[in-house]
């Protein structure tokens, strides 16, 4: 059994870029006070101080010449790791990566990928209000292109960077910072990939299966503890890589459970979700003993003083459970 500690996941994220620079000279880190300052939610802690300025960069504030500036160094042979402050702040460089980045390695018939790791913090619950709150993962999930991964424990926010570092396509790596500290587990020391494109099993239950990520991943687990108090038993399924989505361990899943509920803090309408449900609906539907229902947040900006009420809840999760199950 290999040797693990105990770390959160903001932690994981610090060990899991230390482990990509220490291997691969050409790991570079560029980002706003991401160096000497060690990042705002203190990510890139020390790494300013172990590797030199020349590797980890602190950029002005300007999100567009951040992406810019990854892309170029990408081209050149680089692996560049930029830092987004807040996945709010993403849109300035929306064009980068949508109509450039993405498409590097298909507009050049595979001669020139594109390895850039896009880390940003996503998510709702430190009463940031609605420029830091928002979770923006369905845009860049509809871009060709592009993958999108998003951990909810320590273990896979090590694993998964470091095997998004290593891939060649450019990864969007959202980070869900209300669960930055709050997360903590064993994570193996050293030199650890999670694959990219599987999903975990959280919890196994025969009655309903929920469908979560990031922030939204404990909030179900709560959920399913409380619900086997009654009876009900969730298999709770954690995407981690949300594309290239694991379809396959959803079906196989949902055909065990004849029931489905999926939870993310994004708005409904379009949300991922949106998504997910087609995607089960077509493959499962014989197998469907209820609706599949999505608990999310609000197609509203996102609130101040009523972020718990925006949120995804406990209760609002059991709601769906319960409705599901008693169909």
């Amino acid at each position: 059994m290999s040797e693990t500690k105990t770390l959160n996941l903001v932690q994981a994220v610090t060990d899991g870029l230390n482990v990509a620079m220490e291997a691969d000279d050409d790991v570079i880190l560029l980002g706003e006070d991401i160096g000497k300052f060690g990042g705002v939610f203190r990510a890139t802690a020390g790494l300013h101080e172990r590797f030199g300025e020349e590797r980890v960069i602190d950029t002005p504030l300007n999100e567009a010449g951040i992406i810019g500036s990854a892309i170029g160094m990408a081209l050149y042979g680089l692996r560049p790791v930029p830092e987004i402050q807040f996945s709010d702040f993403i849109y300035p460089g929306f064009d980068h990566i949508v109509n450039e980045l993405a498409k590097y390695r298909y507009r050049s018939g595979g001669q020139f990928p594109c390895p850039v790791t896009i880390r940003t913090p996503v998510g709702g619950g430190i009463r940031g209000g609605h420029y830091h709150s928002q979770s923006p993962e369905a845009y860049f999930i509809h871009t060709p292109g592009l993958k999108v991964v998003c951990p909810s424990s320590p273990r896979d926010a090590k694993g998964l960077l470091v095997s998004s570092i290593r891939n060649d396509d450019p990864v969007l790596f959202l980070e869900p910072k209300p669960i930055y500290r709050k997360a903590i587990g064993e994570v193996p020391v050293g030199d650890f990939e999670v694959p990219l494109g599987e999903a975990r099993v959280v919890r196994e239950g025969s009655d309903v299966t929920l469908i979560a990520w990031g922030a939204m991943v404990p909030l179900c687990e709560e959920a399913a503890s409380r619900a086997a108090s009654d009876g009900i038993e969730c298999t709770i399924l954690d995407p981690r890589t949300l594309w290239p989505l694991d379809i396959e361990a959803i079906v196989s899943s949902v055909e065990h459970t004849g029931r489905c509920v999926i939870v993310h803090e994004a708005p409904k309408t379009c949300g991922f979700g949106s998504e997910i449900s087609a995607l089960v609906q077509e493959r499962c539907f014989l197998s469907l003993e209820a609706p599949i229902t999505r608990v999310t947040g609000y197609d509203v900006p996102f609130p101040y003083t009523l972020e718990h009420a925006y949120l995804p809840s406990v209760a609002r999760v059991l709601d769906a459970v319960e409705t599901a199950v008693h169909f």
